[in-house]
């Protein structure tokens, strides 16, 4: 026993020690699918000395202003064209560090079984922020159902919008409250985690999908002042884990996609 107790309460010391070293940080997500893949991020970060908190947002405008203001220290929620919009807007210092996934947005609707179906004068609901409703506009555009002007990049906008055979009326809403407007149009365009909460399948209930390669990869951000702290590292590098891939794949069938 005299020479056990040494090494117990060695083992003990160093277990305490590595718990009081471990760094925390709040990470912002939103309900869904990025929460649940930060879930399973979790646990290999752990492993790394690195705790993980997250607070679930219900919208896409509150986690940057959270995480410019120090409440958080990262959020995964956005990707590359919406970060931009927000920061030239805002004036966030906020980068991207890594990759995350793609959720292929979709045009769903309870009134029709293909677009095509929509009547002349038809309703579109689309997000009302310059990105995901840009998004949508030009898969619109790629399906050949609008025309919109030259070199409006990725965020064009419904006064784009120079052809419009159709004459289909476009509603904009906030991204959040998309499934809710479905009954209310011929067809509505909805983000995955959005869908999915609403009990959609973003891979077989789209009318219209859009094309999972693109710009719209998500990511994680942090504070420009924190972008190269030794915890950022350990997070991107727990998420591009096998492990997480996996899960990805197994847990969300196609309807998100691994980025790196």
């Amino acid at each position: 026993m005299s020479f056990r107790l040494p090494l117990i309460l060695s083992a003990v010391l160093a277990a305490w020690s590595a718990a009081a070293a471990a760094e925390t940080i709040k990470i912002g997500v939103t309900p869904g699918p990025h929460a649940q893949i930060l879930e399973a991020v979790k646990p290999i970060a752990a492993k790394q000395g690195l705790d993980i908190q997250l607070l679930e947002f219900s919208d896409y405008v509150v986690p940057n202003a959270a995480l410019d203001a120090g409440e958080i220290q990262a959020n995964s929620f956005q990707n590359q064209p919406y970060l931009d919009n927000q920061k030239a807007d805002r004036g966030y210092k906020i980068e991207a560090v890594g990759l995350t996934v793609n959720f292929p947005i979709g045009v769903y609707s309870k009134k029709h079984k293909a677009f095509a179906d929509i009547p002349e004068g038809g309703k579109v609901s689309i997000p009302n922020d310059p990105t995901n409703g840009g998004r949508v506009l030009l898969l619109l555009r790629d399906k050949g159902v609008i025309k919109l002007k030259d070199g409006t990049a990725f965020k064009p906008t419904v006064l784009d919008i120079t052809e419009n055979p159709k004459k289909l009326k476009f509603i904009e809403v906030d991204a959040a409250q998309a499934p809710r407007a479905l009954d209310d149009v011929d067809a509505a365009a909805i983000n995955t985690n959005y869908a999915t909460q609403a009990g959609l399948d973003p891979v077989k209930d789209p009318i219209l999908r859009e094309d999972p390669k693109g710009p719209y990869v998500n990511l994680i951000a942090v504070r420009t002042a924190d972008k190269d702290k030794p915890w950022v590292k350990i997070l991107v590098d727990s998420y591009h884990t096998p492990e997480v891939k996996e899960f990805v794949l197994t847990k969300f069938k196609g309807a998100v996609l691994p980025s790196w």
